[in-house]
């Protein structure tokens, strides 16, 4: 005797996929409304505050903002590790609305093995300490 899951509606499929959507569409709008180039107006970063040195996020909000009113080259320069990142997002976002629409198990946006996510973390701190160093200083904010 074989079993078969059962067929989810099509809202139940995309619920996921359509509020993490929206929750990132908000972001945007919140960053394309509140300018985050006006020093304090998304707070500070307490790592800056503490060293002076940019942590590996720190332009992050610049970059996404610039991003929403069409200037790559300014959100590379405020933060290329964050550009990459929301291309990466948007990529995968993208992937798992397919799978979505394809089946009616589609798993999570992302999944990361443990090596993959150790080599996530790797790549983030040598972002941030190399935008620290001399010869990477045109990757600072």
């Amino acid at each position: 005797m074989t079993t078969t899951a059962p067929t989810l509606s099509l809202a139940t499929r995309f619920r996921w996929p359509v509020a993490v959507g929206a929750g990132g569409a908000a972001a945007f709008i919140a960053l394309r409304l509140r300018d985050p180039h006006v020093g304090g107006s998304w707070g500070f970063c307490p790592f800056q505050q503490m060293t002076g040195l940019p942590c590996p996020g720190c332009g992050g909000l610049r970059a996404v903002n610039d991003l929403t009113h069409g200037n790559v080259v300014a959100a590379v320069s405020s933060n290329a590790l964050v550009v990459a990142l929301v291309a990466v997002l948007i990529v995968a976002w993208l992937a798992w609305m397919v799978r979505t629409a394809l089946r009616t198990d589609a798993g999570p946006m992302i999944q990361l093995g443990h090596r993959t996510g150790i080599a996530v973390i790797a790549l983030i701190a040598m972002f941030g300490v190399v935008r620290n160093l001399p010869f990477g200083a045109w990757l600072a904010p």
